[in-house]
């Protein structure tokens, strides 16, 4: 090979190289490394999408482990960890090809689908409650989920939704204690 084209390929190639990994380390840095849902980073890119050019009538959601720290407590670390693992499988599974999941760390996540109805709804408060088999034991789980429909925001906002959905989500945890488990 001709020592010129060598010394410009080498370079080249070299950035081909270092663009690689700096692609890799951008998704790795977008997926939680626990759950493998998008981080918060991730998932509102994705979120704001589909808010915005595909579907104004989406509805925002956010999900928060109840007594998670009694969980870890009392069963461990890694008995928290196996509980965080299924409620990301039970959302990202519920979530399928019409909705978008992601952890936002901690014990709450959140997710956006299209065409959310009561019905979906209540699937996903009854397989968010479904015990978690671990270590020969069956261990009770329980989840706070506050909604957002879109088409309730005077302005289409992601940050919005997502506040609303919190506000949801916080009456719905008060409820819960009560008896009650969801949140619209």
């Amino acid at each position: 090979m001709d020592p010129q084209i060598a010394a410009s390929v080498v370079p080249l190639l070299g950035w081909a190289v270092h663009g690689g990994i700096l692609t890799r380390r951008l998704a790795t840095a977008r997926r939680d490394p626990l759950t493998g849902l998008h981080t918060r980073a991730g998932w509102t890119a994705r979120a704001e999408h589909l808010i915005i050019r595909r579907h104004p009538d989406a509805a925002v959601l956010l999900v928060d482990l109840d007594h998670f720290k009694t969980l870890n407590d009392t069963h461990g670390h890694a008995a928290g960890d196996a509980a965080l693992t299924a409620t990301a499988d039970r959302l990202r599974t519920w979530c399928g090809r019409n909705g978008i999941a992601g952890r936002l760390g901690g014990d709450e996540f959140v997710a956006i689908i299209r065409d959310l109805t009561a019905a979906d709804l209540d699937a996903l408060t009854a397989v968010l409650h479904e015990p978690l088999h671990y270590a020969g034991a069956s261990v009770p789980l329980a989840a706070s989920v506050g909604v957002c429909p879109t088409a309730d925001l005077p302005v289409l906002a992601l940050t919005d939704a997502l506040a609303a959905a919190d506000a949801a989500m916080y009456a719905a945890k008060g409820r819960s204690r009560r008896g009650s488990r969801t949140s619209r």
